[in-house]
């Protein structure tokens, strides 16, 4: 018994479901159980998680939902998990063979330690990308490098359940950028340990996928996870100072891109909280001090 729970969420993936199965179950170090989270798939999905749990050597448990998007089927794969070590994998990803066994080893003798990822390889269409440098995954104090972008693959990631009840859960609300979320949360409070061994397989490139779908505008969702942080007033001075950096480049970014695609008053709500932000930098700001609202675009965007 190892402790860990692979919880995979599903949704209309039955033709890739089957290779992200098989490489849990293929894995040198067993886990404990796999749940199967399908968020309202209208294809073979079940069936085929049956079928495959009917041949498997590790317990499958296949739980459906009505379609509520990723961090809530992540969020159900959570409360189900029986087991103190939480390791997620996208449908559509798979794992190198020792993965598990590498990252547990990792983890379970380092108390201090409460979540983890790995390296990835990224794959479009089946054809190997190269990683410019800034998304290369960090070690230790990451929360610097998460503001900028999604800084941790979700298919690397095992954690320790506890770690949930310290920082909450995913955003059900957020149908994209719901990780960028959870991981500037995280690493505002919380070392990551990397494992420097690409041992994650992501798959990409697809117009089924969320990112996709999401991928015009998807910092206008990433500004409201940074201004939805600062207004917990849980960040240290210098963690707030590199909030506000961020906050005022994300922000200038979109607003002027809006205004240049004719839309001025989006646009221009932007720029006023990048000059916020400039503000409060340049004076000095006292603690606490209030932030603004989410912008009205980023509420009717979840």
């Amino acid at each position: 018994m190892t402790g860990i729970s692979v919880i995979i969420p599903t949704y209309n993936r039955e033709l890739f479901l089957g290779r992200a199965l098989h490489s849990v179950q293929r894995q040198t170090l067993a886990c404990d159980e796999i749940i199967v989270i399908d968020d309202g798939s209208v294809d073979n999905t079940r069936n085929f998680v049956y079928d495959f749990s009917a041949k498997c050597r590790l317990p499958v448990r296949y739980i459906y939902q009505k379609n509520q998007g990723p961090a809530a089927a992540r969020n159900r794969g959570i409360s189900e998990a029986r087991f103190s070590y939480l390791a997620f994998l996208d449908s559509d990803d798979h794992w190198q063979k020792n993965k598990l066994e590498f990252q547990y080893r990792a983890l379970s003798t380092r108390p201090d330690i409460m979540i983890g990822h790995t390296k990835e390889r990224w794959l479009r269409r089946g054809i190997h990308l190269n990683q410019k440098k800034i998304h290369q995954p960090s070690n230790g104090d990451i929360f610097k490098h998460c503001l900028k972008l999604c800084a941790v693959g979700m298919s690397t990631v095992m954690a320790k359940k506890e770690l949930f009840e310290e920082i909450g859960l995913f955003k059900e609300q957020m149908r994209c950028c719901e990780d960028y979320d959870l991981w500037i949360r995280t690493s505002s409070r919380f070392p990551f340990f990397l494992l420097d061994a690409p041992l994650t397989v992501k798959e990409g490139g697809r117009e089924d996928q969320v990112s996709y779908q999401y991928r015009i505008g998807m910092d206008r969702l990433r500004i409201g996870a940074i201004l939805d942080l600062l207004q917990e007033q849980s960040l240290s001075r210098e963690q707030i100072i590199w909030t506000l950096e961020e906050l005022q480049r994300k922000c200038m970014v979109y607003g002027k891109g809006a205004m240049k695609h004719s839309r001025i008053a989006e646009g221009q709500s932007y720029v006023e909280l990048a000059e916020w932000a400039a503000h409060t930098l340049d004076n000095n700001f006292v603690l606490p001090f209030a932030v603004p609202e989410n912008p009205d675009y980023y509420h009717k965007t979840l």
